[in-house]
């Protein structure tokens, strides 16, 4: 694709990156029938190609983003399939991640939505303040046939939410931690939105990695990702410099195997903080070796766990599953195989489930900022996993577990419980809520 941008526009580092990225695009289109938005609405402007087009004209033009490019920018999920499609390696991840901090930067939304998303941006990032907003949520959905259908949409997600097991912190078993042989020693992300709302898949991991001799410690934070994806790019670099602060201390104790995240979400974006703080001369170094030795906990449990058969004591033998690919895991992490073969060793039957590269409509934040599209998208995917006939869906995403949760019949769980439940760990609670079949 050609471009018009000057030399002065040039000398921003965010624009010449994506400049370079607009330059690999051949406008082949291939994009189009990935992208959940286009199969959704149709839209030329509603595809991959087509938000490229908008972004390259505005930013080229320097100017203030109009409401229309905002309409159709707000409407991509960030799901990266496009990139998985391409043949000539365009980096959308950056650019669209551009585009939104310049629509933050320059656009005033309506205020209504200015509300909503200092309220998203003050709130889920903050483990003790989410709590009280979901029990907050819960009361207010007396009032939901009532409410804006983005309330409503925060209420029905509320109530998703509530049906997972209620919070706890991170819990290290005595037995395994005291038996557990010193392989290494791992960093494992506890994040915010996890922390609260699926707090087993940490324990999980936790057991799974000792099982395989490593010494794992907490590592507390917010990655940044909900609200980097919300353009809101100076608070997100704040969170990031925090984290990295922490895993700082940490390498300064001593060698890391690596850092874990149990989130896909979350992985992608700490994988991706080498290119966000590549022109920080303070952080650039540490970002960039942290990058490096992030994994998602299957990606490591593949890397560096011996394999281990599945446990002959209980169900989880010959247990069928439909494995959800989160976006962040198939597209943003290009693990897709790994999570699948883990699950196969461990002893379930995995079956694939149609459509699979297409967004479940969770995307971090979507679900509330644009609930029709989100419904509409997560009622394929739910028609597509009954296609399976699994009555147990594996996810290794929080956003995806939420979203998918609370069908009669239908058990989500987090791929790490599946795996610690296979090894001899207790049955994810979230199995003993679904129907027979």
């Amino acid at each position: 694709m050609q471009t018009r941008f000057t030399a002065a526009q040039l000398e921003d580092s965010a624009t010449r990156s994506s400049e370079q990225i607009l330059r690999k695009c051949v406008h082949c289109g291939f994009c189009a029938s990935t992208c959940p938005t286009y199969v959704l609405l149709g839209d030329e402007l509603d595809s991959p190609r087509g938000r490229i087009y908008l972004i390259k004209e505005m930013l080229e033009a320097g100017r203030p983003a109009t409401s229309e490019v905002v309409r159709h920018l707000d409407r991509c999920l960030s799901c990266l399939a496009c990139m998985t499609a391409c043949p000539s390696g365009v980096n959308y991840q950056h650019l669209i991640d551009h585009a939104r901090t310049h629509i933050e930067r320059t656009y005033r939304r309506p205020l209504g939505e200015r509300v909503l998303r200092r309220l998203l941006k003050a709130v889920l990032p903050v483990p003790g303040r989410l709590r009280w907003a979901l029990r907050a949520a819960r009361w207010g959905r007396v009032a939901g046939p009532l409410a804006p259908r983005r309330v409503q949409a925060l209420f029905e997600l509320a109530a998703r939410a509530g049906a997972l097991q209620p919070a706890s912190r991170l819990a290290r078993p005595a037995a395994a931690a005291a038996t557990a042989a010193r392989a290494g020693r791992v960093l494992l992300l506890q994040g915010c939105v996890q922390s609260v709302l699926a707090p087993a898949a940490e324990s999980a991991a936790v057991r799974l990695l000792e099982r395989a001799g490593f010494e794992v410690e907490a590592l507390e934070g917010c990655c940044g990702a909900l609200v980097h994806h919300l353009g809101d790019a100076d608070p997100a670099l704040a969170q990031a410099r925090a984290l990295l602060a922490r895993i700082e201390g940490a390498l300064s104790a001593g060698e890391l195997a690596a850092v874990i995240v149990t989130a896909s979400g979350c992985g992608t974006q700490v994988k991706d903080y080498g290119f966000l703080f590549r022109d920080d001369p303070r952080w650039s170094a540490c970002a960039a070796r942290v990058s490096a030795l992030t994994r998602d906990i299957t990606e490591f449990l593949h890397e560096h766990a011996p394999p281990q058969p599945a446990a002959q004591t209980h169900a989880a033998r010959g247990l069928t599953i439909a494995y959800h690919s989160a976006c962040s895991m198939q597209h943003g992490q290009s693990l897709d195989r790994i999570p699948r073969e883990l699950l196969a060793r461990a002893g379930f039957d995995v079956h694939e489930v149609p459509e699979g590269h297409l967004c479940c409509g969770s995307a971090g934040t979507y679900n509330i900022l644009q609930p029709q599209l989100a419904s509409r998208l997560r009622a394929r995917k739910l028609e597509n996993l009954r296609r399976t006939r699994a009555c147990v869906v594996a996810a290794g995403n929080v956003g995806c577990i939420v979203q998918l949760s609370g069908e009669e019949g239908l058990a989500v769980v987090h791929t790490a419980e599946l795996l610690d439940w296979a090894a001899g760990g207790p049955e994810p609670a979230a199995l003993g809520k679904r129907s027979p079949g």
